[in-house]
């Protein structure tokens, strides 16, 4: 699994006009899923972001986590963050799994952030096209990707 998280003061995510999920000061989670991914990284990634200290503290260094500081949790799916440009110019997102495997995962994503964090976890609609709207705080901005860990 791949995640791109930003550190937001809000983000909202809207699916044909009407806004499905809602955040203020937070995570906004754009999540890929990749075809060779399974419960393990899902549970090892919700469990990094859960922990990730990229709030500030007294002292204004990043040394706080979601739930120091009370934060909220916008998870999205994007499987474009699995497009490759080996060839051409339009990417191949073959890498990407499809929704048999990219949908539970997604889902289970989202419930294991709200099992670690206490967190209702908006998200958006899997599939769908989407507009996501944020106010990147910092700006801070974190890539982190299941199979980069350490075993």
């Amino acid at each position: 699994m791949r995640a791109v998280v930003q550190r937001v003061s809000r983000a909202s995510v809207e699916v044909e006009k009407e806004i499905v999920g809602s955040i203020g000061e937070g995570l906004l989670v754009l999540l890929g899923v990749f075809r060779e991914d399974t419960e393990e990284d899902r549970d090892w990634l919700a469990g990094r972001l859960a922990k990730l200290r990229i709030f500030d503290d007294e002292q204004g260094r990043m040394n706080r986590s979601l739930v120091d500081v009370e934060g909220e949790v916008l998870v999205v799916s994007q499987f474009t963050l699995f497009g490759t440009m080996k060839k051409g110019s339009r990417p191949s997102y073959n890498r990407a799994a499809g929704p048999d495997l990219a949908i539970p995962l997604y889902e289970g994503f989202a419930r294991e952030m709200e099992r670690l964090t206490g967190l209702k976890v908006p998200t958006g609609v899997f599939g769908a096209e989407m507009k996501v709207d944020l106010v990147n705080d910092g700006p801070v901005t974190i890539i982190i990707d299941s199979r980069e860990r350490d075993f």
